[in-house]
């Protein structure tokens, strides 16, 4: 069977490639067409091409200037999408993992069918994506949450497959060491690890922090969220800023020092440091919120407080620092999840069998 895998901006890349080497594992042949990776070396393809259909231009010439680049590739979107549609035919299945203009990629999706849609954004879908959805055989998400909020939107062909565990990210031959200034630290150390952004509720953990006897990391890049604030906020000589992007090298050095990892989100419905945090055995506190739930409660491997409720958030991670069996237990639970329901070969398992099922 011959697989296309579409996301044109990259914005899901880590889990293309995982998902692609998975399926090229089962003996598909799947092609990713995406473009230029800017803020780092892409993976390496195992068992799959790439082909990289957009924004040539914003990827070479603005590489290191975001507005400059945005710009570019609303520019460059629409002649991306027609050159898709040109050489989608050869395809079995065109699964698309991302599509940044929904309601213009309706219009511009290849022909061919049958066509299948990740939602990795439920949240987003509620509002944008409706004319897409329907443009498709099969939709996946990722939770069952996610599935009931689409089930009451009205949405159908909605299939529950697990995201998995980044465990590529424990197995890499050349990882880096932290930077020098955090390599001397030897007390527990909780982190927040991603792209910063003001759902993701850093200002909540960082109130949670005043009386949280431990250092914080806040690692990642700013998005729509003014670190001058977080600063401001930030409990004095407890918190430490990392405010740029950290390459898959040097994620290992983090993940492994860190005692406990932090997801304070306000909302969400999934979030790929979640499956880093699975694949590297962290005891992880999380908003009860979308997919964090499906990890806590059905795989125990996390402990889930209120979203946007700081002293439950402190009580929880001070809770947790202070007990090295809780932690281990947590630690065996996601490593367990890991290597099961989110392990790869059963997403690729999964996966396929709805290629299949569409395909008839």
């Amino acid at each position: 069977m011959r697989v296309q895998l579409i996301d044109p901006s990259g914005d899901v890349l880590p889990y293309d490639h995982a998902l692609a080497t998975a399926l090229g594992e089962r003996g598909l042949d799947v092609e990713l067409v995406t473009s230029p990776f800017v803020h780092g070396p892409s993976a390496d393809p195992v068992g799959y091409t790439v082909r990289q259909d957009f924004y040539p231009l914003a990827t070479r010439l603005a590489r290191d200037a975001p507005r400059l680049r945005r710009a570019l590739r609303l520019v460059e979107h629409v002649p991306g999408m027609l050159r898709h549609r040109g050489r989608a035919g050869g395809a079995d299945v065109r699964h698309y993992q991302w599509l940044p203009v929904p309601r213009v990629d309706a219009r511009l999706l290849a022909p061919a069918r049958p066509r299948v849609l990740t939602l990795h954004n439920v949240l987003r879908a509620e509002r944008t994506e409706r004319r897409l959805v329907d443009a498709m055989d099969a939709v996946v998400v990722h939770t069952r949450p996610g599935a009931e909020r689409l089930a009451e939107l009205g949405f159908e062909r909605v299939r529950v497959i697990p995201h998995g565990a980044f465990d590529h990210l424990t197995r890499q031959r050349d990882e880096l060491p932290l930077p020098p200034e955090l390599a001397g630290v030897t007390g527990p150390v909780v982190l927040c690890f991603g792209v910063i952004r003001p759902y993701k509720g850093v200002d909540v953990l960082l109130d949670a922090f005043a009386e949280v006897d431990a250092e914080l990391w806040v690692v990642g890049r700013p998005l729509g969220e003014s670190m001058e604030r977080l600063r401001r906020l930030a409990p004095p000589g407890k918190v430490r800023f990392v405010p740029r992007y950290v390459s898959d090298r040097e994620l290992p050095a983090y993940f492994r020092r860190a005692d406990v990892l932090a997801l304070p989100h306000r909302n969400v419905d999934v979030s790929g440091v979640l499956y880093a945090g699975l694949a590297f055995g962290k005891p992880m506190v999380l908003s009860a919120v979308g997919g964090f739930t499906d990890v806590a409660r059905e795989h125990r491997a996390g402990v889930l407080v209120p979203a946007g409720d700081p002293r439950a958030l402190g009580a929880a991670l001070s809770s947790l620092l202070a007990d090295p069996a809780a932690r281990e237990r947590l630690s065996a639970s996601a490593r367990a999840a890991a290597a099961g329901p989110y392990s790869w070969s059963r997403v690729a398992e999964q996966t396929h069998a709805l290629y299949r099922e569409v395909a008839a």
